[in-house]
């Protein structure tokens, strides 16, 4: 009786193993390697005398760091994204039939009362004569962030139809409330303002196809990928790597958020940072943030998931 005992004891035994090989069969290094990511944007944001708030979101299989990441932060510059996504989404409307939409092909002549602080590009413009698209205006906004180009934009879409627009991507901290350079809003508590989390989640929709088709989304994206010269998030990642992203700039404020296209494994970052002492060392805070998620990004595009460095595959 006991060696019966004994034996269905070690046949059990014996079945539970097996039932636990599949598992652990998939708890392979990624996770230390994900770990590591999260230990090293720690200590970057422990080092910045100020505070930030990051979310790095994985395009491939959904995963995400958040590190204050609920917070709500001032978006600066960064707020352009929605703006610029809500032009794209009524030219599509637009395009389907709808009236009173603004189109990007929509013709604005240049007007020097629209000028405000922070606007190169405008300023440049002959008064009266020289006439733009809502696309080129867009462009100025992106690519210099020109802040006329943008208030143009604005009444042109409307600001509560960014805001509904946020609202129905279920983004309800992400909110256009003034104009930019407007002051005297802001002294009033009427800043635009956004949350990491919430950021890399829009680029999420953006580049998934879930707030525009195909063919806009494809030119949305370029657009966003348009060179600039300060993208703090690009300052240590290779040239070579394409990045979609729009930075934000206020005193004692430094942020930006976009998609990097690492190879085979592409992801979202959104790096946030106020009550800052040193705005170079923000600067330099984020850079050093979106350096090691393209580390982690880039070792995963060449992998395995046990870890092993794969030779790329040959089309036959």
């Amino acid at each position: 009786m006991r060696l019966f005992a004994f034996a269905v004891t070690l046949a059990l035994s014996s079945a539970a193993f097996g039932q636990q090989k599949p598992e652990a069969a998939r708890d392979t290094g990624g996770d230390l390697l994900w770990k590591k990511l999260e230990s090293r944007v720690e200590e970057a944001a422990g080092r910045l005398d100020g505070v930030m708030g990051v979310a790095v979101l994985d395009l491939t299989d959904g995963r995400i760091l958040l590190r204050n990441a609920d917070r709500v932060f001032p978006a600066a510059s960064s707020i352009k994204i929605a703006i610029l996504l809500e032009l794209y989404r009524q030219d599509q409307e637009a395009r389907a039939g709808a009236k009173g939409k603004a189109k990007l092909n929509d013709s604005y002549t240049f007007d020097p009362k629209d000028l405000v602080e922070d606007s190169q590009i405008m300023a440049g413009l002959t008064p009266g004569v020289t006439g733009v698209t809502n696309r080129d205006l867009a462009q100025f906004m992106v690519a210099v962030s020109d802040n006329a180009a943008t208030n143009v934009l604005i009444d042109r879409v409307g600001m509560q139809n960014v805001n509904a627009t946020m609202r129905n991507l279920g983004l309800t901290k992400t909110m256009l409330r003034r104009k930019m350079m407007d002051i005297a809003a802001a002294r009033r508590g009427d800043e635009n303002v956004a949350t990491p989390q919430e950021m890399v989640r829009l680029l999420e929709m953006i580049y998934k196809g879930k707030a525009l088709n195909k063919e806009l989304t494809d030119e949305l994206i370029k657009q966003l990928k348009t060179l600039k010269k300060d993208s703090y998030l690009s300052y240590e990642l290779p040239a070579a790597v394409e990045l979609a992203d729009k930075p934000g700039t206020l005193d004692g404020v430094r942020n930006d958020s976009g998609i990097v296209f690492a190879q085979n494994r592409p992801f979202a970052i959104s790096v946030m940072t106020a009550y800052d002492r040193d705005e170079k060392a923000a600067e330099r805070a984020i850079s050093e943030v979106a350096l090691e998620a393209y580390h982690y990004f880039e070792m995963r595009g060449k992998t395995s998931e046990y870890g092993r460095i794969l030779p790329p595959a040959q089309n036959r």
